[in-house]
C-alpha cells in the first residue's frame, strides 16, 4: 500500500483548479479531471466503509468461536477497540505513521499532535499534481486500519483476560507502537528506502497484531481446564452461525481493505485486486479443507472459516503484484499452513480461543515472504528483513507492556470469575438473559 506521506502530497485547491485546464486530453478536460477526483474520492469513502464493517466481523467470530458466557466482554471490547483505535490516530497516530520528515535515518518521526490542514490544502496530489481525494478521506481510511492490530489481540487473549488491561494495552499499542512501526514502510521511512512491500498489511497490520497476540497469550497463560492430565481439552465455540457470519463480513471488508489499498478508484488495478483477494480466499478454504479433512477423517467448519482468512492475510501483502496463479497458489498455501499452525500452537501449549495467531501472524508472515517468491520485482530476502525488523520490537514492546500490567493491576481474571463467565464477573450481565447458562470450565 503506498501511503500519503510517501507517495503523496497535500495540494491547495486554487492549484488543483488552476491545472485542470491544462489536463485536458479530450473534449472537457477540466470537467474529466475533476469527475476522477470525485470517483477517487468516492471510491476511497466506500472502502472505509468496508473496512469498519471488518470489526462487526471480528466481534462476530470472536464471540462465535468463544463460550456463550464470555459474549458481552467479546462484543464490549471490540466496541471499545474502534473507538481508541480512531481517537488515538487521530491524537498522535496519523501524524507518527506518517510524519512527512523523519530524524534517526527513517526510524522515527513525528509531525505533532492532532490532524487538520488549512481549507486550501485539503487535496491529496499524486506525482502528476492531479487530485487524488482529499486529506480527511485519507485519515479516515488509514484510521479504520488502526484498530484492527488490537482487534486480533482480542480473540487472543480471549476468555479470561480484565478488561481494564486489555484495553489500556490496547491504547499503548495502537496509539505507538502500530504507527511507529508502520511509517518505517507506508510513511516511507528506512525499510520503504529498502524496497521492503507490503501492499495493504500482511505485515503491517496483520503481523504487528499477531506479534502482540503471542506475547499476550505468553504471559496469560491458557485457559483453565484446557490442558489437564497431559492432555489437550477442546473447547468449542457457542455459535457456529454466528462465526460464520463474521468471516463473511470479514470477507467483504476485505474487498475494501485491498481494494481501498490502490488509493484511487483505477477500474483496472481495483478490479484485479478484487480477483486476487477473492481466489486467494476461495484456495484458503479448500486449502484447510482437505488437510484438516484428511487429517481429522472430518470436515472442521472451524479450519474452513479460518482457511478463508488465512488466504486473505496471505495475499494481502501482494494483491496487486503476483499473477492470478500466484495468488491462488498463495492462498492454497495459507489454507494449509493455518491447519498446521493451529494444531502445532496448541500442542505447544499456547492457548489461542479462535486461531487468531495461525491466521494473522503465521499467514501474515507467509504473504509479505510470498511476494518475494512470487513477484520478479521484489526480493525475498529484503521481504525477510521485514518480517524481522518488526517481529522484534512488535513482540517485544506488546510482552513489556502486558508484564507491566501484569506486575501493576494484574491482567487476569481470578478463577471464580472465569469459571462463571467474564460476561457476569466483569459487566454484570449475560448475552442470552432466557437461555440457561451451564457455567462449566
Amino acid at each position: 500500500m503506498k501511503k500519503l506521506h510517501s507517495k503523496f502530497k497535500c495540494l491547495p485547491l486554487t492549484a488543483l483548479i488552476t491545472a485542470l485546464p491544462g489536463l485536458a486530453m479530450a473534449g472537457d478536460g477540466a470537467t474529466g479531471a475533476s469527475a476522477m477526483y470525485v470517483v477517487n474520492n468516492t471510491w476511497m469513502l466506500i472502502a472505509t466503509f468496508l473496512v469498519f464493517i471488518m470489526h462487526l466481523g471480528f466481534a462476530g467470530l470472536e464471540a462465535g468461536l468463544t463460550r456463550s458466557k464470555n459474549t458481552v466482554n467479546i462484543l464490549f471490547k471490540n466496541t471499545a477497540i474502534i473507538a481508541i483505535g480512531l481517537l488515538t490516530y487521530a491524537i498522535v497516530g496519523f501524524n507518527l505513521m506518517y510524519p512527512g520528515d523523519f530524524s534517526l535515518s527513517g526510524f522515527f518521526g513525528f509531525a505533532g499532535f492532532g490532524i487538520g490542514v488549512a481549507p486550501e490544502n485539503m487535496v491529496v496530489a499524486g506525482d502528476d499534481g492531479i487530485g487524488i481525494y482529499t486529506y480527511w478521506t485519507d485519515f479516515i481510511f488509514q484510521a479504520m486500519f488502526a484498530a484492527t492490530a488490537a482487534t486480533i489481540v482480542s480473540g487472543a487473549v480471549a476468555e479470561r483476560i480484565k478488561l481494564n488491561s486489555f484495553l489500556i494495552f490496547s491504547t499503548i499499542y495502537v496509539a505507538i507502537i502500530y504507527p511507529w512501526v508502520g511509517s518505517w514502510k507506508w510513511g516511507g521511512g528506512w525499510l520503504d528506502a529498502k524496497g521492503f512491500y507490503d501492499f495493504a498489511g500482511s505485515t503491517l497490520v496483520h503481523s504487528v497484531g499477531g506479534w502482540a497476540a503471542l506475547a499476550g497469550v505468553m504471559v496469560l497463560g491458557p485457559r483453565l481446564g484446557k490442558y489437564v492430565s497431559g492432555g489437550i481439552k477442546p473447547i468449542m465455540g457457542h455459535s457456529m452461525p454466528l462465526a460464520a457470519i463474521g468471516v463473511f463480513l470479514l470477507w467483504l471488508g476485505w474487498f475494501g481493505f485491498n481494494g481501498g489499498s490502490v488509493l484511487s478508484a483505477d477500474p483496472a488495478l481495483v478490479s484485479f485486486v478484487f480477483v486476487t483477494t477473492s481466489l486467494a480466499a476461495a484456495a484458503g478454504i479448500i486449502g484447510s479443507m482437505l488437510l484438516s479433512w484428511f487429517i481429522q477423517r472430518k470436515p472442521d467448519l472451524t479450519m474452513a472459516l479460518n482457511g478463508s482468512l488465512a488466504g486473505l492475510v496471505g495475499i494481502t501483502a501482494g494483491a496487486d503484484v503476483v499473477s492470478v496463479t500466484s495468488a491462488i497458489i498463495i492462498g492454497l498455501m495459507a489454507g494449509m499452513l493455518v491447519v498446521v499452525s493451529v494444531m502445532a500452537i496448541d500442542r505447544a501449549r499456547l492457548d489461542d480461543p479462535v486461531g487468531a495467531l495461525s491466521v494473522h501472524l503465521i499467514c501474515g508472515i507467509w504473504g509479505t515472504l510470498a511476494v518475494g517468491i512470487f513477484s520478479p520485482d521484489h526480493s525475498f530476502m529484503i521481504q525477510l528483513l521485514g518480517v524481522v525488523v518488526y517481529a522484534i520490537p512488535c513482540f517485544i514492546s506488546a510482552f513489556v507492556i502486558f508484564l507491566a500490567l501484569k506486575a501493576t493491576i494484574g491482567i487476569r481474571v481470578d478463577e471464580e470469575e472465569e469459571i462463571m463467565g467474564l460476561d457476569m464477573g466483569e459487566h454484570g450481565m449475560e448475552a442470552y438473559a432466557d437461555f440457561e447458562v451451564r457455567h462449566t470450565l
